[in-house]
């Protein structure tokens, strides 16, 4: 008797919860569909400004700007790292056939490297198939990595050949929209 009372009880409160979830999603929903919402980051690179789409987990991180053929003169895609991945990063051009600019930041947003990266030679028949979720290993370990040299917190990647015109230096700050809450929002 106590295990069907508990199921009733257990059955009532799922129902509650769904439906206050149901009540809750249009407003949900609707704050997802903000073209100035939570999918993009206004960043200020010397005199430019760029709103980049943001890159705030693994898989996002991972695919990056991977089979893209145009980025817009102030797109891009800003990746954020949470505390326990801030390190040494290594990018790579996995699957990217248009060159592509990066630049590595510190947590307070100051440039600790950049570099102009070039296209690499598509996938072999025995490299995989692009878009995979996981790294081929033969694949990657031709790639040419390009370094932060520093760990780094935040990685900005842009359409190739901005680097020179940007006029910044290692060292220089680059002004992040809510750098700390980005940083919170990483995981």
């Amino acid at each position: 008797m106590a295990h069907v009372l508990r199921q009733g009880v257990i059955r009532r409160l799922l129902l509650t919860v769904l439906g206050a979830g149901a009540m809750a999603a249009p407003a949900t929903l609707a704050g997802c569909d903000d073209s100035a919402g939570a999918s993009t980051a206004r960043v200020k690179i010397g005199d430019r400004n760029f709103t980049l789409e943001l890159a705030l987990d693994d898989a996002t991180r991972f695919k990056g700007l991977s089979g893209r053929t145009h980025i817009e003169e102030d797109g891009g895609m800003l990746f954020v790292f949470p505390p326990s991945q801030v390190r040494v990063q290594g990018f790579v051009m996995r699957d990217c056939p248009i060159p592509i600019d990066i630049i590595y930041l510190d947590g307070a947003g100051r440039v600790l490297t950049m570099h102009q990266m070039t296209p690499e030679p598509p996938r072999g028949p025995d490299e995989g198939t692009p878009g995979e979720s996981t790294p081929n290993m033969k694949y990657n370990a031709r790639l040419k990595q390009y370094s932060s040299r520093f760990p780094a917190t935040f990685v900005i990647e842009i359409k190739g050949g901005l680097i020179p015109g940007l006029n910044v230096k290692e060292g220089d700050k680059v002004q992040i929209d809510d750098l700390e809450g980005l940083k919170k929002r990483a995981r």
